[in-house]
């Protein structure tokens, strides 16, 4: 709307229940979108009769998706008179898939990005608009990598329908060669395996920080660990999943090799914790984690 455009509709996921009470709520996209006075549909299935009719009613020239978590139909892909485009987190053709930012931790990637491209109906696969590159910082967790490669994808956005206007769509192919998935993170996946090289281990909990979070068993209790950082300069050794020590940049963790520190921790059931504040009231140091 800030770029000049007629927003006509916004489609997201129905209400689901959140949080402790389990309180049916609205999304954060339908929330923003009411506040902007915008019409919000919410079809449970895509393939609604009255949701179609909706849409076709609604005669969209251009329709966008981002993260919407679902494979669109045909009939949908078909609708727009100049086409439909995608918001990607990753640099097509890597990364394909529902995970993008968290594989791209995961796998230890120094850059990410940002792909606009026009979506067909195999996933991740259709002709590329306009892309950018993303440094991937030290300090990144999926929480702020996301957010920055969302901001970039909004300016990117922009960019696109600007050249719509000029007439210049642009659609080059995605080359096969280096294609990479990034399937969607599922619980078994969570849990750590201390036996992996500190690099690993590292990347898998930077990845999964702050949602849904990499876990270990301390003492049988299901274990969060957050803010990794590779552990250059330590001196300690241990067997894989030992606690270290605590070090100025947090709880030093042997590794199969080398080690990693943490900035803070949570058990279930209880709150997140800076390390040292953790350390009060549970003596971790010397403890194996499983």
């Amino acid at each position: 709307m800030a770029a000049g455009e007629d927003v006509i509709a916004v489609i997201t996921q129905p209400d689901k229940p959140r949080g402790r009470g389990q309180k049916l709520s609205p999304s954060p996209v339908k929330e923003l979108a009411l506040a902007h006075g915008l019409r919000v549909l919410q079809p449970v299935k895509l393939k609604d009769p009255g949701f179609m009719a909706a849409l076709r009613e609604l005669a969209p020239e251009l329709m966008v998706v981002t993260a919407y978590g679902r494979i669109l139909t045909h009939e949908m892909l078909a609708l727009p008179t100049v086409g439909f485009l995608n918001v990607h987190a990753s640099l097509l053709p890597k990364y394909r898939g529902a995970a993008p930012v968290n594989w791209a931790l995961i796998r230890g990637e120094k850059e990410t990005g940002v792909t606009i491209m026009w979506v067909t109906y195999e996933v991740d696969t259709g002709p590329i608009f306009l892309q950018d590159k993303v440094a991937i910082r030290e300090e990144d967790n999926a929480g702020t990598l996301a957010a920055r490669l969302a901001q970039r994808g909004a300016e990117l956005l922009v960019e696109a329908l600007e050249l719509l206007r000029q007439g210049k769509a642009i659609r080059k192919p995605q080359p096969e060669e280096g294609a990479t998935y990034a399937p969607p993170i599922t619980p078994g996946m969570r849990r750590l395996n201390w036996n992996l090289p500190a690099e690993e281990v590292c990347g898998w909990i930077r990845g999964l920080d702050p949602r849904p979070g990499a876990y270990t068993f301390l003492r049988g209790q299901r274990l969060k660990l957050f803010g990794a950082r590779l552990r250059t300069s330590g001196n300690q050794s241990g067997a894989p999943g030992k606690v270290l020590g605590l070090q100025p940049d947090g709880l030093e963790i042997a590794c199969g090799r080398g080690s990693i520190t943490v900035k803070e921790l949570q058990l279930a059931g209880h709150k997140r914790l800076p390390v040292a504040d953790f350390q009060r009231g549970h003596l971790i140091v010397g403890e194996t984690l499983e």
